[in-house]
């Protein structure tokens, strides 16, 4: 579903944008609440949340502190799960072709970062093979089950919950028929189960603050518009 430009929602409603997902195969609703005069290309929260904190590992295991390690910067931010069969890993190759449309200077501020929503799977080496198919310079965060749902409630984002096992292809436990539009992907294991989760990139600025968030529909360019706007201390 397209998500027309330009639109404002109360918290609530952004919440409610971010709603879970059957195994990536949904879409996020467009909030009801909207305006013709919003400065970005995706949804804007009202009141504009702050940059959240909370602590989890990279996928080299060694702690890290969200708040700490993106503050002052952009920052586009993902609770998703490798074993995702599209939205996930349409959302990374979104935000690679975004970064590839700005100048490189530009580029180099923004910190891009993956939070796992499906511990049980979600090893370190996992997330950074799975990421490493857009950027070696992705941040990948992992943790135990209560750990990441944590994470996610300090960030306003609704956890993750186990549903249904994605169709696959015959024989071929870890491939499925690609949705059209979706980016090319691989997948390093058997799809398994799926994990409803929200669909949506939060993207926070270089003033700490949520100003923005990208629904599915959201196009590379849209995002790399918004750049500037979101590097501008």
């Amino acid at each position: 579903m397209m998500v027309p430009m330009h639109r404002r929602a109360c918290l609530p409603a952004l919440l409610a944008l971010a709603v879970l997902t059957a195994g990536c195969a949904g879409k996020a609703e467009a909030p009801k609440a909207l305006a013709e005069n919003a400065s970005y290309h995706g949804v804007e929260p009202l009141p504009v949340p702050p940059r959240p904190s909370f602590v989890l590992r990279d996928t080299a295991g060694n702690p890290f502190d969200f708040k700490k390690e993106t503050s002052g910067r952009p920052t586009f931010v993902y609770f998703g799960y490798t074993h995702c069969p599209d939205e996930c890993p349409t959302a990374m190759a979104d935000i690679a072709a975004a970064l590839r449309k700005v100048e490189p200077d530009l580029r180099e501020k923004v910190r891009v970062v993956f939070v796992s929503t499906d511990a049980a799977r979600d090893t370190g080496p996992v997330v950074r093979q799975f990421l490493d198919q857009w950027s070696t310079t992705y941040v990948g965060l992992v943790g135990t089950q209560a750990e990441l749902d944590q994470a996610a409630r300090a960030s306003g984002v609704v956890p993750g919950r186990v549903g249904p096992s994605p169709s696959t292809l015959p024989g071929q436990p870890d491939a499925h028929a690609h949705e059209p539009g979706t980016a090319p992907h691989e997948h390093f294991g058997p799809l398994g189960y799926s994990v409803a989760h929200s669909a949506v990139i939060y993207a926070y600025d270089a003033k700490d603050r949520l100003p923005v968030v990208y629904p599915g529909g959201i196009t590379p360019s849209d995002i790399a518009a918004d750049l500037p706007a979101l590097a501008r201390t």
